[in-house]
């Protein structure tokens, strides 16, 4: 599938339809520009008010989240300057997560993070989250919600929730907070349920031992015979084989220089190689037998890697790693199943047909609301975390009597965060 066409057709889709709406003043009441971004808006916000019948819920819901996201933020505030020390002490290659279309997770644009339902599914979903969590926390703190709305850039990018300004402003400091923190809370709890989901599916999905190679060794005999991965062993000198245990018998009993006709399948059309068979590489083993020159696929390693990921207290924060480890690292922890269609998702028995489907758009969900709940955690305006640190500050000095110290104190400490994000950017291209 020929993605940049179908990207080109969707973007020139969305300006004819965008401009027309915009210049033909379609819908007024419910859609604005910024710039070539539409948003579709809507006043009718009454249904949050519904949460305010749980008001104490609610409140607690909010302090609770409020004291999470202060030690989210202590914590990823350690790990960023954790961050910069280890770059200037072993300046990384301006290469990878450090190339700037990777700066931000834009699906699409972040090599990392491919446009898929999933990911799109993920994506919306983490903005509703977080958005919906200040606008309950604002009407439960009988803040007035002006307008909610979804915007779109050709795909939906972002929500939005409009408080009144000025009843923000005049709020009580606790309430405010409560406020702030209510979107980054969502985003953990959802990220937290998403990732309980995982786990619970992944212990219905069974690994087979098909032999499916994942590479070939250059210079050796299933490579010069032409050999791709991704290919299934069908049979070896006609004899059908059905695991990895089957191969290795047969090869178990031949030696170096043998001939062999190894049947493979790959995309439906079975094909037949001969190979001439030879040493095993000292390296790898003392074996005398013949040698083919194959890796195989192990669906048993992924499922000890996860399992052993699931018994780390850091194993949520470990899985965002593995869109990473897939295209970087060619999936060396076999963890990419979860995230992209991968071919050795076949070689899986799984309880229900599109498993695999449900499990990426758990695992994106989790993915974007676990690592946007994380960030805006940081204590920097405009983040979340930046205006609960703002108003912690800011009654820090009142209660001493030096409020015209907060603007200032507020200002450097955010300052140093953007300082800190920056250094963690740029090291690599000054000293990588």
């Amino acid at each position: 599938m020929n993605w940049l066409l179908i990207g080109i057709i969707a973007v020139i889709i969305y300006a004819l339809v965008a401009g027309y709406i915009k210049y033909a003043h379609l819908w007024e009441d419910h859609v604005t520009f910024y710039g070539p971004i539409l948003a579709l808006k809507t006043e009718k916000v009454g249904f949050f008010d519904y949460f305010r019948r749980q008001a104490r819920f609610w409140r607690g819901y909010g302090t609770f989240g409020a004291i999470l996201v202060i030690v989210i933020s202590v914590l990823m505030t350690a790990l960023l300057l954790l961050g910069v020390y280890s770059s200037m002490m072993n300046p990384p290659s301006p290469v990878g997560i450090y190339e700037p279309q990777n700066i931000l997770a834009i699906p699409g644009v972040n090599d990392f993070i491919p446009i898929t339902f999933a990911v799109i599914i993920g994506f919306f979903v983490t903005l509703v989250v977080h958005e919906s969590g200040h606008a309950i926390l604002c009407r439960v703190e009988d803040i007035r919600v002006k307008s909610t709305g979804i915007l779109f850039a050709v795909i939906p990018i972002g929500a939005f929730v409009e408080p009144d300004e000025e009843e923000v402003e005049n709020a009580p400091r606790y309430s405010k907070i409560r406020m702030y923190g209510a979107g980054i809370t969502n985003n953990i709890v959802v990220a937290l349920v998403c990732f309980a989901a995982i786990v619970f599916l992944m212990g219905m999905a069974t690994p087979s031992s098909t032999p499916m190679i994942k590479g070939v060794y250059e210079d050796y005999p299933a490579g010069l015979a032409g050999i791709s991965p991704d290919s299934v062993i069908y049979a070896v000198d006609g004899v059908r084989v059905e695991s990895v245990t089957d191969v290795s018998d047969i090869l178990q009993a031949t030696s170096p220089g043998d001939t062999l006709t190894v049947t493979t399948l790959k995309d439906g059309v079975h094909s037949d190689s001969i190979l001439i068979l030879k040493e095993w590489p000292r390296e790898l083993s003392n074996k005398s037998s013949g040698f083919m020159g194959v890796v195989y696929y192990s669906p048993e390693s992924t499922e000890y890697v996860f399992n052993n990921l699931m018994k780390s207290p850091l194993g949520p924060l470990l899985l965002l790693y593995v869109p990473i480890d897939t295209v970087i690292n060619d999936d060396s922890l076999n963890l990419g199943i979860l995230a992209f269609d991968v071919s050795y998702m076949d070689i899986w028995e799984v309880p229900f047909t599109g498993f695999w489907g449900v499990i990426q758009v758990l695992f994106w969900t989790f993915w974007f609301n676990l690592a946007v709940g994380t960030f805006n955690a940081l204590p920097f305006i405009p983040l979340d975390g930046g205006y609960i640190m703002k108003e912690g500050v800011t009654g820090f000095f009142e209660k001493r009597g030096r409020s015209d110290l907060a603007p200032a104190v507020v200002s450097i400490i955010s300052s140093l965060m953007v300082a800190v994000i920056l250094l963690l950017l740029i090291i690599p291209y000054i000293f990588g």
